[in-house]
């Protein structure tokens, strides 16, 4: 007898002792209604399967379906009132460990499995990762039915995306000149965020489409304005909510795309011409529009200057984009990185206590990263030499004080104050005054540092004031017949007191 022939004859008993045959998974996409939506080889594979998972049994086909064979539904895991993160790792680690014991498993979910399904994403990773045979049978998901009743097609620029995660977000991730559907407004309370953070981008009367239960014989819709979405009565797991596009192209990839025109060979001769160096002034000039409109108080004019300034912005972004410098995503990628390192305590585990350790851990921040770039500059080095004098001070001023060095207390600042002005007082020669005006002012900077005032923006409002004031001394000698040059210095002193009564009465 030749064992060794025996033993080669049958190896599968061995074998299977230190390997178990493993089994096969398979998603099945139940579409939007009943059994109708099932494929033909979706509806052969549930049937020659080992076992039978439902994501959930609140589902026509599903609920058919567990009628017709014996399922296990997830329901009950949902019902426990865990996280969806965790009721994922549930459905996962369970359809995983009973595929690997050998049997053949179809996972039924409702619509399509790559379509608002997070379970298939988690499920393949783990399948592939242990070496399981997976495979997803498609059906029709959510998205065709809410088209059809939106009466859009989906390559006219449609922006599909989870309207519960929207509502987790602060701003919402969509384009505003082209459409989109948002799924999975399974409540008010998420269409109440969802509100909100749509807000920040549509404004509040922008029409949108209710739409429940799509693609079967209970669909419905109804068009609110968005400051009444979380009004509706009707929210469920089928309800999703169709966002029209903006009237106007409002979005940032339009604006780019009307800068790049303007600087393309059929663009303007004007616009194509521009250098960095070239459209330098207009940035400043558009820079202090953008201050006085704030100074002023002015939402209408901050609008339209912070719109001028952000050309010049984009203008010189296509210019570098042109050269092969960088691109307006690199402008954007490297301050969005800067931002979430520079702020360890919103988006890290860092905490501080307000805003004074905000500062002095900025600082710190800055400084790791200019040693870890070898740079070699100093703290003071990234003050741009061509701010505005008081500005640059101001600046010079916070930096060294979040560092550490700053005087103790304000009587110290005022009292520098008053030597700076001693110094002034004794200076004998015009070298020396200005020195000393130069000392005296950044004291006086410093000063106002220690009130929380601004001194570039109170010396513009005192400019202001005075013009305003000087502007109406001009009419009212006019009115009179008269001119400024003419009047002697009490009339000039009477003129500016009527100023400033007119000034506080107005």
């Amino acid at each position: 007898m030749d064992c060794g022939a025996g033993v080669e004859s049958n190896p599968a008993p061995f074998r299977s002792l230190e390997m178990p045959m493993e089994g096969q998974i398979t998603i099945v996409g139940l579409g939007p209604d009943g059994p109708a939506g099932l494929t033909r080889e979706a509806s052969e594979a549930i049937e020659a399967a080992d076992r039978v998972f439902l994501r959930t049994s609140e589902h026509p086909a599903a609920s058919r379906l567990a009628a017709s064979r014996p399922c296990e539904s997830f329901d009950p895991a949902y019902a426990a009132g865990a996280s969806f993160e965790e009721v994922y790792r549930r459905i996962v680690d369970r359809i995983l460990e009973t595929a690997r014991s050998g049997a053949s498993v179809v996972y039924a979910v409702p619509g399509d499995p790559v379509v608002g399904e997070a379970t298939t994403t988690a499920l393949r990773a783990a399948a592939v990762s242990a070496g399981v045979p997976f495979r997803i049978l498609h059906a029709a998901s959510f998205i065709e039915p809410c088209l059809e009743l939106a009466g859009v097609d989906a390559l006219d620029g449609l922006q599909v995306l989870d309207g519960a995660e929207i509502a987790r977000r602060h701003f919402p991730p969509l384009t505003p000149d082209q459409p989109a559907l948002l799924g999975q407004v399974y409540s008010r309370l998420v269409a109440s965020d969802l509100k909100l953070v749509l807000l920040a981008q549509y404004p509040p009367q922008h029409p949108l489409l209710v739409i429940d239960a799509a693609g079967t014989a209970q669909a419905r819709t109804e068009t609110v304005p968005l400051e009444e979405l979380d009004r509706q009565e009707r929210f469920s797991a089928a309800t999703a909510v169709f966002v029209p596009p903006l009237a106007q192209a409002s979005s940032f990839e339009s604006f780019q795309e009307t800068i790049a025109h303007l600087r393309a060979p059929d663009g303007c001769p004007w616009d194509r011409q521009q250098t960095h160096a070239s459209l330098r002034p207009h940035l400043l000039e558009e820079t202090y529009e953008a201050l006085e409109a704030i100074d002023g108080d002015d939402p209408t004019a901050l609008r339209e200057e912070l719109g001028d300034l952000l050309l010049q912005i984009v203008l010189q972004a296509q210019i570098a984009s042109e050269a092969a410098d960088f691109s307006m995503a690199d402008v954007i990628a490297g301050i969005q990185r800067k931002l979430v390192r520079r702020h360890p305590h919103v988006f890290g585990d860092v905490v501080v206590a307000g805003v004074d350790e905000v500062l002095h851990n900025w600082e710190h921040l800055k400084a790791d990263e200019r040693a870890k770039a070898g740079e070699g500059r100093g703290a003071l080095d990234g003050v741009p030499r061509s701010l505005p004098a008081l500005a640059q001070a101001l600046e010079i001023q916070e930096r060294a004080a979040r560092l550490g060095f700053d005087w103790r207390s304000v009587e110290g600042v005022r009292a520098k104050m008053r030597e700076e002005w001693d110094e002034l007082e004794a200076a004998t020669d015009e070298r020396q005054r200005g020195d000393e005006v130069g000392d005296l002012l950044f004291a006086v900077v410093n000063y106002a540092r220690w009130l929380g005032v601004d001194p570039e923006a109170a010396l513009r409002q005192t400019n202001r004031r005075f013009r305003d004031r000087f502007a109406f001394m001009e009419r009212s000698a006019g009115a009179g017949g008269a001119s400024l040059g003419e009047m002697n210095l009490e009339e000039l002193e009477g003129l500016w007191r009527e100023a400033k009564r007119h000034e506080r009465q107005g």
